[in-house]
């Protein structure tokens, strides 16, 4: 972690000289001030990092008036930077390098503010989606079973209230045989539990309620995480599968551990790190699964074990995407990304998360609660 934080140092280091070289000749109080807002914009890590490691719980304020402030840095202070330094280049050769690096850095920077107005109204949407999937071989008693899928809720104090009531009716309205909820319930400590029963634990389906682990839900404190959500009545699945059957037809419900259980986190070794084999144990070989794994990397091993339908979040759609053209920030880092994919006889779902992590930002994906019907046939 110290490493971590020397390294993001030096990189927001170099950002601010870059940006000091034009900002700091028309700033009043100089180098001075920009050492004051750069050191105001970082020093929340090193608390955000004490708190994680010493158990403390950070309240609303520090959330979104101290932690927010410095994701907001974090993610706009490259491209600023970028931005100077392409202003700077391009004013060369007129002899007005730092002017243009000026206006091309007041240029991005009324952008952002435009896309963060943009995002910020985008997280408060809420979709539902009805999604039906067709699957060849489907047993004719599962023909018609809705599975309302909830992800990435992240939830802590700061959430709003009205947002997560809206998610619940949205949830009820569904009528769902069952309910799922694939990782990341919280945001980043054990506690935050505590919010999210508040707000949904009095969810209900007649074939029950099922969570996984996310890595948010790993980092927060796994065995915490897991007894709360088991207070609620949730049924919690780690590398297990559980037969489940509805009008006289048999399935089996799964569910992994996360990739994130594999780097310590104060989690025993093999306690909640993903085990497709022993998962999958008990579930017979010609049996219809369900499976929920939170990291859609997980997939590719779920479906060459015939595993039927895969459902998953984590990527959030990098909370910006095209979807028209099937594009998302995440498709750049990752081959399953979002949306829905088909290999054989396996499906795999992306919930694009059901609201926001970090900052509130969404642009072409809003939060979504997915209605999905399974029906027979290709």
């Amino acid at each position: 972690m110290k490493k971590a934080i020397l390294i993001l140092g030096l990189w927001d280091g170099l950002c601010w000289l870059i940006l000091g070289s034009i900002l700091a000749p028309v700033t009043p109080g100089g180098w001075l001030a920009i050492l004051v807002v750069a050191l105001m914009l970082f020093l929340p890590i090193i608390g955000f990092v004490k708190r994680m490691t010493s158990g403390g719980y950070p309240s609303v304020f520090t959330r979104v008036w101290v932690m927010r402030p410095f994701w907001y840095g974090q993610l706009f202070l490259p491209f600023l930077a970028i931005a100077a330094l392409v202003g700077l280049v391009a004013g060369l050769p007129f002899g007005a390098a730092q002017v243009s690096g000026r206006w091309a850095v007041a240029g991005l920077g009324a952008l952002l503010l435009v896309l963060s107005v943009w995002g910020y109204i985008g997280t408060r949407r809420l979709v539902l989606r009805p999604l039906d999937i067709r699957i060849d071989g489907l047993p004719e008693g599962l023909d018609g079973m809705r599975i309302v899928q909830l992800s990435d809720l992240h939830v802590g104090p700061h959430t709003p209230r009205r947002h997560l009531a809206r998610i619940r009716d949205a949830v009820h309205n569904a009528r769902p045989d069952v309910i799922v909820l694939t990782g990341d319930q919280v945001d980043d400590y054990a506690r935050d539990v505590e919010p999210l029963g508040a707000a949904l634990g009095g969810l209900s389906a007649p074939m029950g309620v099922f969570a996984i682990a996310g890595n948010h839900d790993v980092y927060a404190g796994w065995s915490a995480v897991r007894a709360g959500m088991e207070r609620l009545g949730w049924r919690v699945l780690v590398n297990d599968a559980v037969p489940m059957e509805r009008n006289g037809s048999r399935f089996w419900m799964g569910g992994t551990g996360d990739p994130a259980g594999r780097g310590g986190f104060g989690v025993a070794a093999g306690e909640v790190a993903p085990d497709v084999e022993r998962t999958l144990a008990r579930v017979p070989a010609d049996a219809f699964t369900v499976v929920l794994a939170h990291n859609p990397a997980l997939w590719p091993q779920l479906a060459a074990r015939g595993v039927d339908l895969t459902l998953s979040g984590h990527t959030h759609y990098g909370q910006l995407a095209i979807p028209r053209l099937r594009w998302s920030v995440a498709s750049v880092f990752l081959e399953h990304a979002m949306g829905l994919y088909r290999s054989g006889g396996s499906v795999l779902y992306i919930n694009p998360g059901t609201n926001y992590w970090g900052i509130p930002f969404r642009v072409g994906t809003p939060p979504e609660v997915t209605v999905v019907t399974l029906r027979r046939g290709g």
